[in-house]
């Protein structure tokens, strides 16, 4: 059986990689008394179902190649369907290859009779013998998700509850064979029913004092993911142009969308829902997420839990306010949520990052980057206080920053050289006339925030009309002559570039 990262399941030599172990193993217990009266004829069953799996093993082990020291299977099964595959290893040498036939009959047999004594059948059976005869077999109901590889369409599972019929489902696996779509919501869909939900007066919940306000969740997400980056940590949020992301280790997630217009969408899941389980196990109705939402709030800006029929909550931010529907609480949404509740809470997550335990200096950095980033002004020297170490990665983590748009705007000075390229560049490839102009004869001449670039005028010639370019140090140029008297013209310039950099004059 293939795990998340390899590919399908066959015959052959892989020395390289592990046996895929997709679940906890219970070893062998004691020995099989001798009667029934022993132990009663419920234990005596049950332990039938142990001998028919030890069974399975040794017949695996009697097929294996020359100097194996320990097998693994893992049969992944419904009445319709299965894979199987098992995995030999010894003498430094890894074989994997699937169960002959006689064998996979053997594991359908043992399936029906734990079907028979827990009410349920198995969705993966996973034994392991070694060459000294040390066995251990465990059974797989579902309570995780399947690795990759181990899933099957979702008809293979309903047909499969047809012959053993459940209770209850773990949600991921009610919500795979069940969702039907029911979560998903497509620009057209969230356009007539945003329009519906005016004319029918459906208003959204007011999520007063629940999340923080979304300027300074966006700031504080990246604060935190930036730090995770800068530590060298696969965990912890991430930031992508415009979104925010987040996956916990309890199974929850969210993402956070940054829209146009100071408007944000924040939706995700957390494990194991009650009111997702109500819905797929207890035929309750599915939570509206969206009653009263705006028409922006669909597809392209919902937490992909929505196509899977996993997510749990919708946040959106309009007008300074967040709003729900009939999503839980943000307490309840709190697993699936990055450290972000409070510039307190973030400042001890960031410290706890640069150091364990962080010291008061360290606190105080990690406090002054949040501050900073929330009010837009992180310089790489904010984060060099706080990650002072070269084991520490700045230049990832001002990446992140950069792409919340958190970090100072004001660009370093532009070098002379650079802005004579530029402007040559420039000339050339609009294939402006440079009769009389030559380009290799270019001079800058420094102001406050970029270069005046030209050729100078001959000793001794006056020229009306001359071609003056002006290049700011975001790179922004300008094309103007010497009919504009230069300072008239920064004035102007200077003005555009502070307006671009959001400041004022």
């Amino acid at each position: 059986m293939s795990d998340q990262s390899s590919g399908k399941p066959g015959a052959g030599n892989d020395d390289d990689k592990a046996p895929d172990i997709g679940f906890s193993l219970s070893p062998d217990g004691p020995a099989e008394p001798e009667s029934a009266a022993e132990l009663g004829e419920d234990t005596v069953a049950e332990s039938r179902d142990r001998v028919l799996a030890r069974g399975i093993a040794d017949a695996l082990g009697e097929v294996g190649p020359s100097g194996w020291q320990q097998l693994d299977a893992v049969f992944v099964l419904t009445t319709s369907t299965g894979i199987a595959e098992v995995v030999y290893t010894g003498e430094g040498r890894t074989m994997r290859t699937e169960p002959p036939a006689p064998v996979l009959e053997q594991v359908r047999e043992q399936r029906a009779l734990v079907a028979e004594l827990d009410g349920e059948p198995w969705w993966r059976l996973l034994v392991r013998l070694s060459s000294a005869g040390e066995f251990e077999v465990d059974y797989d109901f579902g309570d995780e998700p399947f690795p990759e590889g181990q899933l099957f369409d979702p008809q293979a599972y309903r047909a499969d509850l047809e012959e053993y019929p459940r209770e209850t489902l773990p949600v991921w696996l009610a919500a795979y064979i069940g969702h039907g779509d029911r979560q998903t919501r497509t620009p057209q869909d969230a356009a007539t029913a945003a329009r519906a939900d005016k004319a029918a007066k459906v208003w959204p919940v007011l999520a007063e004092n629940e999340f923080p306000d979304f300027p300074e969740m966006w700031a504080r997400w990246a604060v935190v993911s930036a730090a995770f980056v800068a530590a060298g940590s696969d965990w912890g949020p991430r930031v992508l142009p415009s979104m925010g992301w987040f996956e916990s280790s309890r199974r929850g997630g969210s993402t956070l969308y940054s829209l146009p217009g100071g408007k944000a969408v924040l939706s995700g899941g957390v494990w194991e829902s009650p009111n997702l389980d109500a819905a797929y196990n207890d035929g309750a109705a599915m939570p509206d997420f969206y009653a009263g939402a705006p028409e922006w709030v669909a597809n392209p800006v919902l937490n992909p839990r929505a196509a899977t029929g996993l997510m749990s909550f919708v946040y959106w931010w309009e007008g300074g306010r967040w709003y729900r529907a009939e999503s839980p609480a943000a307490e309840q949404c709190a697993t699936a949520v990055p450290g972000v509740w409070t510039a307190d809470t973030v400042v001890g997550i960031v410290a706890g990052l640069a150091a364990q335990p962080p010291s008061a200096e360290q606190r105080a950095a990690a406090a002054a980057l949040v501050s900073a980033a929330e009010v837009g002004v992180v310089t790489r020297e904010t984060l060099e206080v706080l990650f002072a170490d070269d084991r520490f990665d700045i230049d990832g983590a001002m990446y992140q920053l950069t792409l919340a748009g958190v970090v100072a705007s004001l660009p370093q000075e532009m070098p002379e050289e650079e802005a004579v390229f530029r402007v040559r560049t420039y000339v050339e490839s609009r294939g402006l006339d440079t009769t009389g102009y030559p380009l290799d004869q270019l001079v800058a001449d420094r102001f406050s925030c970029g270069w005046m670039v030209y050729v100078p005028v001959p000793r001794g010639e006056i020229a009306i009309g001359r071609a003056i370019f002006y290049i700011a140090d975001d790179g922004v140029l300008e094309h103007s002559s010497s009919s504009v008297a230069p300072t008239t013209f920064v004035k102007g310039f200077e003005q555009r570039f502070q307006e671009r950099q959001g400041a004022t004059a």
